[in-house]
């Protein structure tokens, strides 16, 4: 049965006005999703940690679902995930083996998609997700990545 993205969307909305905490939303998104969506094998949230004062902000992996990543603190200027944070765009990649940007995970890594987050049109992090599956990800699937970063900054400025 396909899943229908609208009907998860609404439910991801009626999860995030019903979290207790940014990192409860967070891990009850990528656990549905991985629940949700077989072709979604490795969904995580990397947030923005600014650097002591001559250091470069990173990315750093807060809650995810799927297998273990090296890749726990990226450099802004790194991989699709930097790139991503860095322009501010939702970046879609079919074949991440010819993208030279991408930081090798997983070798089965096929496709990836990172969708900013953003608190007040400012980028904070972003949601990240690979699939084993060549060109896994069309309009249905960036729509809701998208949704899914949206709903995590609106929860961020609410409660900030």
């Amino acid at each position: 049965m396909e899943t229908n993205y609208r009907q998860l969307a609404e439910e991801l909305t009626t999860l995030a006005d019903a979290a207790g905490s940014v990192e409860d939303l967070m891990s009850v998104f990528v656990g549905r999703l991985h629940e949700r969506l077989r072709h979604f094998d490795w969904i995580g949230f990397y947030m923005i940690e600014k650097g002591l004062p001559g250091e470069d902000p990173v990315l750093v992996l807060g809650p995810y679902v799927g297998a273990d990543t090296p890749h726990k603190r990226i450099p802004l200027h790194q991989g699709i995930c930097g790139a991503a944070a860095s322009s501010g765009q939702t970046l879609v990649v079919d074949d991440v083996q010819a993208d030279p940007r991408y930081l090798g995970c997983s070798v089965e890594t096929r496709s990836e998609i990172v969708a900013p987050v953003r608190v007040k049109g400012k980028v904070v992090g972003e949601l990240d997700i690979d699939s084993h599956t060549p060109a896994a990800f069309g309009d249905e699937e960036r729509k809701l990545a998208e949704h899914c970063a949206d709903l995590v900054g609106s929860y961020l400025e609410r409660i900030s």
